[in-house]
Order: C-alpha cells, then sequence, then structure tokens
C-alpha cells in the first residue's frame, strides 16, 4: 500500500486526525509521547493520531506555521479545529478531542 502524503490523510472523510509536531531532540516532544499515545488508545476507533517529525518534514511545519515544537493541530476533513503549542497535559487532550467527536 503506498504511503499516503498528509493532505490525504488530513482530508480523508471519517474520524477527525489529531498531528503531533515533533523533533527526536526535543524533551517537551518525549513528554508528549505517552499522553498521546493514552490519548490514541482512548479513542481507538474514533481518532487517528499521527506524528509529524519537523526535521523530515519542513515543508509541511512550513505550511502550519509550526514555529515551536511540540504542536499539536486537530484537523477534521481538512479543516483545522484546534492547535496548540507545547505540552498538553492528558486531561486537557482528552476534554478537547471530546469537544470535536462525532
Amino acid at each position: 500500500m503506498p504511503k499516503k502524503s498528509f493532505q490525504e490523510i488530513i482530508n480523508s472523510p471519517g474520524m477527525p486526525v489529531l498531528v503531533d509536531f515533533y523533533a527526536d531532540w526535543c524533551g517537551p516532544c518525549k513528554t508528549m509521547t505517552p499522553i498521546l499515545q493514552q490519548v490514541a488508545r482512548q479513542y481507538e476507533g474514533k481518532l487517528k493520531v499521527i506524528k509529524i517529525d519537523v526535521d523530515k518534514n519542513p515543508a509541511v511545519a512550513q505550511q502550519y506555521r509550526v514555529q515551536g515544537i511540540p504542536t499539536l493541530l486537530l484537523f477534521h476533513q481538512g479543516k483545522q479545529l484546534w492547535r496548540q503549542s507545547g505540552v498538553v497535559p492528558g486531561h486537557q487532550l482528552s476534554q478537547v478531542v471530546q469537544q470535536y467527536l462525532p
């Protein structure tokens, strides 16, 4: 199966997509990893969580004006619903996701 482009993933119908812009060298990004894994498990089948490495995908990061990492963006069918930079506590992230689930 060919790898989908970022645009294909965020524009796909169905479930919202939570995007984590991160880098391997970023300390706060490492803090976000278990939080994102927990949210992905909590909303399995209702939410897609993807990680975008800003060092490997600078064009995508630039397109969405990602200046600080981690930056989280929530999309549904290509529309950006929410955005936040920095570490987001699990309970807060769950509340945000909950608002946008069908």
